[in-house]
């Protein structure tokens, strides 16, 4: 049976809860029974002493009837829990008690009465009043607490006429007060239950606050973690995993998220190479098998026109042929192109100088569509290890795009370059900038922005997909497919970002070329 992490969590946090909080009252209960039987004992001892002052003339002056009398009268007090009062000589026989049954009867020396001086050895006036004092169990089964308080020779005991004594003979016998300890009893019973309730009120509601911290901390970020990671194992890689908190949990939730939407752009760029190479494919059988019927038709049909030129209806239809021929030639060249790429040649470029040339082959068209360009190239830029004359293909697909994006009317396209870093690269390229330990790679960057009509939100995922075009009958489809293949064999990136009727901007990131310290200048010996 499976257990939840959280129970197990309530569960060992309640059991060490409950087992301190037991420790914790089982010792507050057992000082506070001490305190009170203390209490109990120093009360005893005192109306011990009271009753020997009490009855000290009677017993100098021998007046045994008085003093059975206040000795009754004492041990009657029932009502303030005084049990038994007697007075026995050394020797263990009760001259005097409330209880006259036992009077003239000795007691055991092992009795519970005699047993605090013969067990300690020691005399009893030497006694303290923890040693003076036992609890017992009383006939009724209640408990009695017994304190003895000796009676000793004093010279006017020693010197009377009437009953005297050795001076040698220190004790003379023994005062035994028995007191009930129903009440304390009651007490501490009542404190065993205020404390058991006061434990179990604890144990209950730092119970019910660890439930809801680990509901609130543990079981709601664990349940969304898992049904994160169940969403995930399904091929859901489009919900994130809320995450709230500046916790451990928080945290993992955080890279969770990281982790599903770089899984959720290597999916997607694993997609589009893949559709990138089965084109490919397509297109390289497609365009072996119709360049050379195309060839023919274009011959053909130049040739005619040249025989048709004094008829302008003729010529005008085979001037329609020769150029939708020639029109499909650059559509199969593009696909030749993109079917079978050139290798990059990389060496260390100028980023900068590859965008002037780019903008110098468009220059011409951008003019003829009104179409003005800036240039922020940043100064001291290091270099690309990059194939010059294919990022500037990539370049002039960009210039071009922005120039169809724009239409007609005008406006602007804005070219930049700056220094960068690049994240690890999603697939080893035995070319690309190392980067060790996964860290970001330095990059350069290059940007092409216009303020023309945008993509929409749902054409963004399908941009760089082969033969997707926002252009109608006026694009291929391919520009933007060669030119993504192009970066990725660089080792780079590119990115859009857009928004309808607001402009389009493309960033494409460079691997930097590696620096070459130059070679410290030998000294020629002479």
């Amino acid at each position: 049976m499976r257990t939840r992490i959280g129970t197990r969590l309530i569960l060992g946090a309640g059991l060490s809860t409950a087992l301190v909080i037991g420790i914790m009252a089982v010792v507050i209960v057992r000082d506070h029974a001490s305190q009170l039987l203390f209490e109990r004992t120093r009360s005893a001892n005192q109306l011990s002493e009271t009753i020997k002052s009490s009855t000290h003339f009677d017993m100098l002056e021998n007046r045994r009837e008085n003093l059975h009398r206040q000795i009754r009268a004492i041990g009657g007090l029932e009502q303030e829990g005084i049990r038994k009062v007697r007075v026995f000589n050394k020797e263990g026989r009760i001259m005097f008690s409330s209880d006259g049954e036992e009077i003239g009867t000795s007691l055991d020396p092992k009795g519970e009465a005699c047993y605090a001086c013969h067990a300690e050895g020691r005399p009893l006036e030497h006694l303290d009043i923890r040693q003076r004092a036992r609890v017992f169990r009383g006939p009724d089964g209640t408990r009695l607490l017994g304190i003895i308080n000796p009676i000793p020779n004093e010279p006017s005991c020693s010197t009377a006429d009437c009953h005297a004594h050795s001076p040698r003979q220190s004790l003379l016998g023994v005062l035994d007060v028995n007191v009930s300890l129903a009440e304390v009893d009651r007490e501490i019973a009542r404190s065993r239950a205020v404390m058991a309730g006061a434990a179990l009120a604890a144990i209950l509601a730092g119970s019910a606050i660890l439930w809801w911290l680990n509901r609130r901390l543990v079981v709601r970020p664990v349940a969304a973690l898992v049904a994160g990671t169940r969403r995930v194992g399904e091929g859901d890689l489009s919900t994130p995993i809320p995450f709230v908190g500046r916790h451990e949990l928080g945290e993992l939730a955080k890279a969770f998220n990281t982790m599903v939407d770089r899984l959720s752009e290597t999916q997607r760029q694993l997609a589009l190479a893949d559709k990138l190479a089965s084109v490919g494919r397509l297109a390289a059988g497609i365009a072996h098998e119709i360049n050379n019927p195309l060839t023919g038709v274009l011959s053909y049909a130049s040739l005619l026109r040249k025989r048709f030129d004094a008829d302008q209806a003729a010529a005008d239809d085979l001037d329609v042929i020769v150029r939708e021929t020639v029109r499909c030639r650059g559509i199969i060249k593009g696909l030749l192109d993109f079917s079978r790429p050139a290798q990059p040649m990389r060496k260390p470029t100028d980023l900068n100088e590859v965008a002037r040339r780019a903008v110098a082959v468009v220059m011409s068209q951008l003019s003829l569509r009104h179409v003005s360009l800036s240039l922020d190239l940043a100064e001291d830029l290091p270099t690309a290890q990059a194939d010059a004359n294919q990022i500037q293909q990539v370049v002039v697909n960009l210039l071009l795009n922005a120039a169809d994006a724009i239409g007609e009317g005008g406006g602007t396209i804005a070219v930049s370059t700056r220094a960068a870093v690049m994240p690890p690269p999603l697939e080893t390229d035995p070319d690309a900038a190392p980067s060790p330990g996964g860290e970001p790679s330095p990059a350069l960057e290059l940007t092409v922005a216009d303020d023309g009509c945008g993509i929409s939100a749902e054409d963004l995922p399908h941009l760089f997909e082969p033969f997707f075009s926002t252009k109608g009958n006026r694009g291929t489809g391919l520009g933007l497919a060669v030119t993504w293949g192009l970066v990725e064999a660089h080792g780079g990136r590119i990115d859009v970002q857009s928004q309808p009727g607001q402009g389009a901007r493309f960033t494409v990131r460079i691997p930097q070329a590696p620096r070459t310290d130059p070679p410290h200048p030998t000294k020629e010996v002479p």
